[in-house]
């Protein structure tokens, strides 16, 4: 399996439009976070994690090729807002959504004219699949445990393929849901900044779950500006802890 870091920024992304702070002016490439994705090829099976409002930008320099299946976490716009952008996967074949149903209810009403039943010619359409959290379903022959999360009181899903396992948008786990995570090679977990925030985990509460769950390593991902300089924050974090940057690739 080889993961894509395609973004690990939040909503706002770094920079942030008008902010001069050191992060968002820094010039270390590891500091430009677009919205938070990846991308998973397993043996040519290519799943998208999330499809945010930068999809278009990340996606021009892969090889163009049919994405079997697109994982949603949840409905915010920052995970969905690149959807109309899978237009030309369309011509391809099917588009395959796969996410819980207050996730998929939502894209029927925000994208109707993908489900109308005279779709305008070119427009994005959708077979959509509605996750259940404790069911394990299938893309292309790939087996995907779904783990549900709260965003806050938002029922978002994380994803496990195999031993990789990406968590988005947590705030807390339910303890029901942590068998799910149980000898996990690679944990990828949001950590929003340092300081505690209403719906996301704060660096410090992130890291208490990755000592719970005890995976080999763990990546920081939906990251804000609020964090603090990539170089100086991964100084302070234990050896198997890291911070994910776009572009980062890793293997199983």
């Amino acid at each position: 399996m080889n993961i894509k870091f395609l973004g690990t920024g939040t909503s706002s992304g770094i920079p942030e439009i008008g902010c001069g702070c050191e992060v968002c002016t820094s010039n270390n490439i590891k500091d430009r976070r677009l919205r938070a994705s990846v991308l998973l090829n397993i043996n040519g099976i290519k799943i998208l994690i999330d499809c945010g409002p930068d999809f278009r930008q990340q996606i021009l320099p892969e090889p163009f090729s049919p994405l079997d299946g697109i994982l949603l976490t949840h409905e915010h716009y920052d995970h969905v807002g690149g959807l109309d952008d899978l237009r030309i996967f369309s011509k391809l074949g099917k588009v395959h959504l796969y996410a819980n149903g207050i996730t998929l209810d939502a894209i029927r009403r925000r994208m109707p004219y993908s489900f109308s039943e005279n779709p305008y010619p070119g427009v994005p359409v959708f077979t959509m699949h509605e996750v259940d959290k404790r069911e394990r379903f299938s893309i292309a022959g790939v087996q995907i445990i779904p783990i549900e999360v709260k965003h806050y009181k938002l029922p978002v899903l994380g994803y496990r393929v195999a031993n990789f396992v990406y968590l988005t948008d947590v705030k807390t786990i339910p303890e029901e849901e942590y068998c799910k995570l149980e000898g996990v090679d690679v944990l990828v977990i949001n950590a929003l900044r340092k300081g505690e925030h209403m719906s996301h985990l704060s660096l410090y509460e992130a890291l208490a779950i990755i000592e719970k769950v005890s995976p080999k390593r763990a990546y920081l991902t939906h990251i804000s500006h609020d964090m603090g300089l990539h170089e100086e924050v991964e100084k302070e974090l234990p050896e198997n802890v890291l911070i994910a940057y776009d572009g980062l690739e890793i293997k199983l």
